[in-house]
């Protein structure tokens, strides 16, 4: 199990992933991502909740925004060094997703 993550700068096509609006990708932390977000209920509150760790999860960047809390709140309580680097990037990736108009930060969950 794990996540991947790519910002894009318009939303991707249904099944398809355009290299031209790929900004950037993290790919290196997968599993320590999904294990970093496991805490949090499909059903729970908050945006990461939301985030499938078996399918494909956009956010917009009015959704990145209201992420970023609780992304900062995880990597304050985080002891595992792979998992706070992990949300380390989500948290960069959120915040630029959020400063980017039109943007998505698609999670690629497996």
């Amino acid at each position: 199990m794990g996540i991947e993550l790519e910002l894009r700068s318009a939303r991707p096509a249904r099944g398809k992933a355009s290299g031209s609006t790929l900004l950037h990708g993290s790919y290196q932390h997968g599993e320590a991502l999904a294990w970093a977000l496991s805490p949090f209920v499909r059903t729970g509150p908050g945006k990461l909740a939301w985030v499938d760790p078996y399918g494909d999860t956009l956010f917009n960047e009015q959704e990145a925004q209201a992420a970023l809390p609780e992304a900062a709140e995880l990597i304050g309580r985080c002891t595992d060094a792979s998992q706070k680097a992990a949300l380390q990037d989500l948290a960069a990736l959120l915040e630029r997703c959020a400063a980017t108009p039109g943007s998505y930060l698609w999670f690629m969950g497996d």
